[in-house]
């Protein structure tokens, strides 16, 4: 039975307080009537959150939380106390960030991006905003132009700190970022490159070549929307590109050259122009 996870248990007594849940050796734990399912019977398999109530004793829920020990999160601040900080997580009982965890100190209603973990010392679930102190820094088993997942965390005066795959930290550069995100977005994105020193840069868009045929047509769409005429072309300014299409210049001058090549444009003074089909 692992503390802060999701755990696949198997119902075994009714009480009058709810419902016994045990596992494979036999070790059990209650779910509170509030959260019994309607229509469980003993035998059945119940898949159930861990975690300490109010007591320090391990119980189940049904309830969700905003995530498990092992995983990043941006959680916001509830209360701050003499001895730390509690961040909602989406259950009953909010999870702790000791002071000495904190980097620097916490304000209630702000949000942050911590990790959850198993306090050795105490058993206690608690969590971390020293993010460097649980991301690998030093194998980083990640490919050129690799697809990966992300989770965005806090702004910086470059761009935006992301974790990559529950595993790596990362940053978005300000300049490279052609749509709207905010702390908190999951998404997929693409590896730029891995830097000597490993730092890891990330793009929202799929690089190179591959990129151009779903923005090429993006501005097919957009064309037909806007009766077959666009005012932009590669003399257009990089931020007139971005507000209009969440896209690069230079993904906008690929996209256009394809279309052009396929006779499915032309290219204007002023403009780019859908060619009628017959």
């Amino acid at each position: 039975m692992e503390l802060g996870k999701y755990n696949t248990l198997t119902a075994t007594r009714y009480t009058s307080v709810g419902l016994f849940l045990e596992d494979s050796e036999g070790d059990d734990v209650l779910l509170p009537m509030k959260w019994v399912p309607k229509n469980i019977k003993e035998g059945d398999e119940l898949e159930v959150f861990i975690y300490l109530d109010g007591e320090e004793r391990p119980i189940a829920t049904t309830m969700k939380p905003l995530a498990q020990v092992g995983e990043f999160a941006n959680l916001k601040a509830k209360q701050v106390t003499s001895i730390g900080a509690f961040l909602d997580w989406g259950l009953e009982k909010d999870v702790f960030v000791p002071f000495i965890e904190q980097d620097g100190r916490m304000q209630a209603g702000q949000t942050y991006l911590v990790y959850l973990y198993v306090d050795k010392m105490t058993n206690r679930i608690a969590a971390s905003a020293k993010i460097n102190s649980w991301v690998e820094k030093e194998d980083i088993d990640l490919e050129l132009h690799q697809e990966v997942q992300i989770l965005v965390g806090n702004e910086t005066p470059l761009g935006y700190n992301v974790i990559i795959d529950n595993k790596y930290m990362g940053l978005i550069y300000e300049n490279e970022i052609f749509r709207n995100i905010k702390p908190g977005d999951k998404c997929t994105a693409y590896v730029k490159q891995v830097r000597d020193d490993n730092k890891i840069d990330i793009i929202l868009q799929k690089p190179g070549y591959a990129n151009v045929e779903p923005n090429a047509q993006l501005i097919l769409d957009r064309l037909k929307t806007y009766d077959g005429f666009l005012r932009l072309n590669d003399k257009s300014s990089p931020e007139e590109i971005s507000a209009a299409l969440q896209m690069s210049k230079k993904t906008f001058k690929k996209a256009i050259g394809g279309l052009f090549k396929q006779k499915l444009i032309t290219l204007e003074d002023d403009g780019i122009r859908l060619v009628a089909q017959n």
